[in-house]
This record gives C-alpha cells, sequence and structure tokens, in this order.
C-alpha cells in the first residue's frame, strides 16, 4: 500500500528529535515490506535565517526536500500566527499542503491514503486535503491534542468535524479514546495503538564505566523532556531538598530553563542539580543506562516515549499518574507512579523505588514486551480497512 504521511511533527535538519516517535513508527511500518510512504512535513514560514529569532530563524534553515532513512520528506511553508493564529491555523496549514500534495501526485507518487500525526491543526487539515484529492484519511491522536486542545471552543468543533469525516482514528492509549469519546466521537471508529521502543538502540550498556565518565556518585535521577511548564521539571527540583544525596540530571532545552536553575539556587540545591541542555538520543541512551532511575513528572502526555527508551536500558521510572503513563508503568519492575504530582508525591516515590528497587535485568525484560510488531500490524489492518473500504 502507498501511504502520504503528513504531519508538524516530524524530525528535520535543525530540529532532528522533533517528533521523533513518528519517524520511529513509520519506519517500523514501512520495513514491514508491505507499506511505502512519502512525508509532508510542513514548517512554519519565515523570511530569514536569523539566530536572534530563536526557533523561527532556524526553521528558515530547513530544505525544501530531504531524504531521512530512505524516506522522502518534503517540508512546505505555511504561515504561523503567534497567540493569535490557533483558529485559523487548520486552514493556514491546508493552504500549504494542497500545492506540495499536488505535486507529488504528478511526479507519479499516487498514494492510496494519507497517514495523519496530531489531531490539531494537523489531522484537520490533513481531513481537508483528503476531501480535496478524494483520499481517505487516518489521523492518529498523540497527547494534548486531544487532552487540551479541545479546551478551546473552535478548535474543538474543528476536531469533531475531522473525526467525523476521517475514515480511521488511532490513539497511542486507551486513555485517549476514552478522552474522545467524551467529546461524542463514536469509540467504535477509534482503534488504540500504544507506541514501541527501538530495543537495539536502548539497550544496557556498561553501566559502572557510564556512570564514571559521566560523573555519576550519587543516586541519580535524570529528567528528560522540553523544559516547558507542562513537563514539570521543576518538581524534581523542589523534592531535592527532602533527598539528601540525591542528584538531578536535566536533559533538554525549552524557555523554562532561566526559572529551573533560579529555583535551583534558590532552594539551595544547585549544586546536586545539571543541565545537560538537548541530548541526541545516542548520547541518551547512556544516560539512561547509567541513572538510577528516571523521572517524569508531567502534567498530561498521551504515551511518553522517554519512559519505555529508559526501561529498555534497564532503568526504572518515577512518573506522574496522568493519562496514558499508567497504560506504561504497570509493574514493580517498570518503576513507581507518583502518589501525586507534587514534590512530596516525588519524595514519596523515590524512597519507594530506594526501598524495593527491581533489578536492572528485570526492567530490561518488562521492555522487551513493547515491540513495535504489535503497532505496526494493527496499523496494516486498519489501512487495508480503510483503503478497501
Amino acid at each position: 500500500m502507498k501511504l502520504l504521511t503528513v504531519s508538524t511533527l516530524f524530525p528535520n535538519p535543525q530540529k532532528q528529535s522533533h517528533g521523533i516517535f513518528v519517524q520511529t513508527r513509520l519506519r517500523y511500518l514501512i520495513a514491514s515490506g508491505e507499506a511505502q510512504s512519502r512525508v509532508v512535513a510542513p514548517v512554519p514560514w519565515f523570511p530569514f535565517s536569523d539566530p536572534r529569532f530563536g526557533e523561527y530563524g532556524a526553521y528558515a534553515k530547513v530544505p525544501a526536500q530531504e531524504t531521512r532513512f530512505g524516506i522522502d520528506v518534503t517540508h512546505p511553508r505555511y504561515i504561523v500566527l503567534p497567540k493569535v493564529g490557533m483558529t485559523i491555523a487548520p486552514t493556514l496549514l491546508s493552504a500549504a499542503l494542497k500545492p506540495a500534495i499536488g505535486r507529488i501526485i504528478d511526479e507519479g507518487y499516487d498514494f492510496d491514503a494519507i497517514d495523519a500525526h496530531y489531531f490539531y491543526p494537523d489531522g484537520v487539515a490533513a481531513v481537508m486535503a483528503g476531501r480535496y484529492f478524494n483520499k481517505p484519511v487516518v489521523i492518529t491522536a498523540r497527547g494534548t491534542d486531544i487532552n487540551l486542545t479541545p479546551q478551546h471552543r473552535l478548535p474543538r468543533k474543528m476536531i469533531l468535524w475531522a473525526a467525523s469525516h476521517a475514515q480511521g482514528m488511532i490513539t497511542v492509549c486507551s486513555a485517549l479514546k476514552d478522552e474522545m469519546v467524551k467529546l461524542g466521537i463514536d469509540g467504535n471508529r477509534i482503534t488504540p495503538l500504544r507506541n514501541g521502543v527501538d530495543l537495539q538502540l536502548f539497550q544496557p550498556g556498561d553501566r559502572e564505566q557510564l556512570r564514571k565518565t559521566l560523573g555519576m556518585d550519587d543516586f541519580t535521577l535524570l529528567s528528560v523532556g522540553h523544559l516547558i511548564e507542562r513537563k514539570g521539571h521543576d518538581i524534581p527540583i523542589r523534592a531535592l531538598p527532602s533527598l539528601p544525596g540525591v542528584r538531578l540530571l536535566i536533559a533538554g532545552d525549552g524557555t523554562e530553563r532561566r526559572a529551573l536553575e533560579t529555583l535551583a539556587t534558590e532552594l539551595g540545591v544547585d549544586a546536586r542539580v545539571r543541565f545537560l541542555g538537548a541530548v541526541s538520543q545516542a548520547e541518551l541512551k547512556n544516560y539512561y543506562s547509567a541513572a538510577d532511575a528516571l523521572v517524569l513528572a508531567s502534567s498530561r502526555e498521551g504515551w511518553a516515549n522517554v519512559l519505555l527508551e529508559s526501561m529498555a536500558c534497564g532503568t526504572p521510572v518515577i512518573a506522574s499518574n496522568v493519562w496514558g503513563t499508567p497504560e506504561v508503568v504497570a509493574s514493580a519492575d517498570a518503576g513507581v507512579l507518583m502518589p501525586s504530582r507534587t514534590p512530596e508525591g516525588m519524595v514519596s516515590a523515590v524512597r519507594a523505588l530506594q526501598a524495593h528497587y527491581p533489578s536492572h535485568a528485570a526492567t530490561r525484560r518488562y521492555a522487551e514486551n513493547f515491540s513495535w510488531e504489535d503497532t505496526t500490524q494493527g496499523q496494516l489492518r486498519l489501512f487495508r480497512k480503510v483503503i478497501g473500504g
């Protein structure tokens, strides 16, 4: 089958880890030998490249075309209106998609279905394009597109419109399906297919040697993710005064970095907190293997890939009990769920993990239950049904 994958969440040379979970799922689908795909991954338009304009300046450097892992990727530009453009985002995105898709068809790649990722604005725009080109659309919901965006009236209305016109829908956890049903979407048309983990890339390293190389002596927590408020990096920092002898590494960049650094200083724990900045997946696996626990204190998550990545490296996790996370952390070998999303809840969870710490081999075995094979087969069944219908 021929697919066209559409999403603004896809890596590019300027943001190598951006939406890497979309790329990974697609790579496994193509590796099955039963599907092929081209990718249309729009990026915000900006007139020139200038570091003074942050990520918008970086977007100007993204090439119009590239090939990633043998997959042809097109990066059309679309207009983004910061702060005020939320309600017209699907229309602006669709306007960029249509000529890009038209050229792909003219080049001889006449695909069978559109594989869209993230419901808003991507899924809405993909349905607009699918109706224009008379192609069926499958939308994958991934997290805040369902558990946050529908709080806004007009985006919620457009999400419901897209859901009614999509030929199939996927969620990365059952909790997101339940939330979509609450919004009024027919649950019989939604297929939960959880993310897997790359068990070849993420596997235990030489723990003792890595700890020496990376300078880990004490019990070390690792927090991974964009430095934004909903990721909750402040919670493990606030927990440190009650966790003497525990150190914290934070991997990621974002707008909250300065505030987090200030917080660590104000609490007198800055000597025990180290900010790593952005870390590639190749480097990240070493930090996973060396740390004593990954902590994830997010307020919202669909299916947090960092949890399984850490487990695949043999390191248990401590996570907030939100959305799809209990579906990931479902065994003592996996780690501990925080009793509350607070510094006190983090302290309690750390102590609980220390008291009943699983073997690294047991944590790795747990992660091995989450290969990509089941997800790939689930996609193939759904796309066959959609294309056949």
